[in-house]
């Protein structure tokens, strides 16, 4: 299983470092385009457009999430600025006794397939017993929270904001702590 005491080798040229409010700006844009490639094969196509067009908005919620939390980490390449982030904080299911949850695990699309989203997953949440929602249809992401102990529990819900279904995936605390390296 992937995470699973193993050393995640991050791409040459990328560290992983904490976002600061100096990041807002360019942390939303990568979340905008992190959305509008991964959501395009899945979400309606007028919704996703809806949901991406005020940059402003994305950069205001970005800045109000950096300064309440919790910590959001970014992957940053040296010749390419940010290419992903991650984020995890108290579980927001009232029906889970989880004490974390992946709110939102992002890579450009050109770093899928890295190992950058691996190395992103062991900085946020290593070994810990998590929750996490993804599109039910996006079979890529749900075959890599898979491999790191994720099942789905059974619950669905209508994203309505993308117009899409998303399922929600468990695991519980691996039994070895999870280790990255910006070497």
């Amino acid at each position: 299983m992937a995470g699973s005491g193993t050393m995640t080798a991050l791409p040459p040229g990328v560290r992983i470092r904490p976002a600061t409010q100096a990041d807002a700006a360019a942390g939303a844009a990568l979340h905008r385009a992190c959305w509008q490639e991964a959501y395009a094969p899945y979400a309606d196509p007028g919704r996703l457009t809806e949901a991406t067009a005020d940059e402003a908005d994305w950069e205001s919620r970005w800045r109000q999430q950096l300064a309440a939390g919790p910590p959001r980490q970014l992957a940053v390449h040296e010749g390419h600025g940010l290419v992903g982030f991650g984020v995890t904080g108290p579980c927001r299911d009232p029906d889970l006794a989880h004490a974390d949850e992946l709110y939102a695990l992002y890579v450009r699309q050109a770093w899928w397939g890295s190992g950058l989203g691996q190395a992103l997953l062991d900085a946020v949440l290593g070994a810990n017993a998590c929750s996490l929602w993804v599109l039910e249809d996006n079979a890529r992401a749900r075959r890599f929270y898979e491999r790191n102990g994720f099942v789905t529990d059974g619950s669905r819900e209508l994203y309505e904001r993308l117009g899409t279904w998303e399922v929600r995936l468990v695991r519980s605390a691996l039994s070895t702590v999870v280790l990255f390296s910006n070497s």
